[in-house]
């Protein structure tokens, strides 16, 4: 079982704070994973509270999105448009060391939260603006998102390749990568500013990130066509495939693991055939390697096959994504662990993503409720209880 450094103060954000505006996913879990670094994270919503909070979930009391995006944060709601509500806001921003939003370029201004204003009041202050487009061009001010990003950038041309027709991949694969280049991003940033003493404007967009997670096609030589096949799929064997029972996932594009898969299959005499001694001469007589491979793997089941590869040859068992709960290798490496909320109980979560020094970086913080923590940062920004209480009652604070 991995270790998990308990300390706040073992961590390596431990002491830097975090003003987290933003909503939906790509930004929230970026902010996700620097508290689980060891940032303290304050999550700011709005009066009418974080979108993601209202998508459909079988959970009664919460959003399961927002649960599993938003651990290790404080909350508070504030009304950014009240002048009492901005000037809680900038006594925040006065001791924070990072701000993320994920406002379109031109709101930031309206609301006299850009990085110019702030950056007066606080120049060690590292501002991150997530934006779906980027701050410059034709489309910056369009609202963007993960699924409309994918059907722009190819991944869903890409993914529907070979099919009746584009197909989204779900899972919110551009957000959560742009929440991977936010943590990055934002982390470089205080690096800078220890070398400097400054703070610094970070933009990360998810048209970059769509574009950067297809690095292996978006690349064009100079005379040759633009529209040529640009995808990086081996063909051939790797892929999923049928058994007797279930589905599993191969892939055997060296040589070792071609000749172990054969071998293990009872199919010797196919790793010797000249004709499909290369990933691409697989790839090209597919139509006949695929079937005789199917057909052995008909004599086994999934999980069956699964256990008898084992190490020899690169594969999986297709699962369900609640079978990770409990997967020996999960626990193994201490990803899971027991979070408790205050309107949904105790539940299990994915956290732990990042090592040092051996030990798990992870927050032991759950998803704050809407503005659970209102009255207790006021009070330690300074507020007495009978501020609080009128900053309440008139919903300038939630």
């Amino acid at each position: 079982m991995t270790s998990t450094v308990s300390a706040n103060n073992e961590l390596p954000l431990a002491g830097i704070q975090v003003l987290d505006l933003s909503a939906y996913i790509a930004g929230p879990y970026g902010c996700t994973l620097l508290s689980d670094l060891g940032a303290q994270v304050i999550k700011i919503e709005p009066p009418e509270g974080d979108n993601l909070r209202k998508y459909p979930s079988t959970l009664e009391h919460e959003s399961r999105a927002f649960i599993g995006v938003n651990r290790g944060k404080r909350g508070i709601s504030i009304d950014l448009k009240t002048p009492e509500g901005y000037d809680i806001f900038l006594k925040l921003v006065c001791k924070a060391d990072v701000l993320v939003h994920n406002f379109r370029p031109k709101v930031p201004a309206r609301l006299k939260i850009d990085y110019q204003a702030l950056s007066q009041l606080n120049p060690k202050l590292v501002y991150c603006a997530m934006t779906g487009y980027g701050s410059a061009g034709p489309m910056a001010d369009n609202a963007g998102y993960d699924q409309v990003l994918q059907a722009m950038s190819g991944i869903c041309d890409s993914q529907g390749m070979g099919k009746a027709g584009p197909e989204i991949v779900y899972g919110s694969v551009v957000d959560f990568y742009a929440s991977a280049m936010i943590a990055n991003s934002v982390n470089a940033a205080l690096f800078k500013r220890e070398r400097t003493g400054q703070g610094s404007y970070v933009e990360v967009s998810l048209l970059a990130s769509a574009l950067t997670m297809q690095s292996t096609r978006l690349v064009w030589a100079e005379g040759e066509p633009k529209n040529i096949e640009r995808d990086m799929r081996s063909g051939g064997i790797t892929g999923i495939h049928p058994t007797k029972n279930g589905f599993i996932y191969l892939s055997a594009n060296t040589p070792h693991f071609w000749e172990a898969l054969c071998t293990l299959l009872g199919l010797q005499w196919l790793a010797t055939d000249a004709r499909y001694d290369t990933v691409r001469k697989r790839a090209e007589h597919a139509n006949i390697i695929i079937p005789i491979i199917r057909n052995a793997l008909q004599q086994r089941s999934a999980s069956e096959w699964e256990a008898h590869f084992g190490t020899r040859v690169p594969c999986a068992m297709v699962r369900p994504v609640d079978d990770m709960f409990e997967h020996p290798q999960v626990l193994a490496e201490g990803l899971v662990r027991e979070f408790s909320h205050s309107k949904i109980g105790k539940y299990k979560s994915i956290t732990g993503l990042i090592k040092m020094d051996h030990a798990a970086c992870a927050t032991e913080r759950a998803a704050p409720d809407f503005g659970e923590h209102t009255s207790e940062l006021l009070s330690e920004y300074g507020y007495s209880a009978k501020d609080i209480n009128t900053l309440l009652k008139h919903g300038i604070v939630r």
